[in-house]
């Protein structure tokens, strides 16, 4: 359960990375 809240958390963080990217 813990494992996947992390991997929810670190999803998430890489989506808002790729999003800042591609709005550069």
């Amino acid at each position: 359960m813990f494992m996947l809240d992390i991997m929810m958390s670190l999803i998430f963080f890489l989506l808002l990375v790729i999003f800042v990217l591609v709005g550069v």
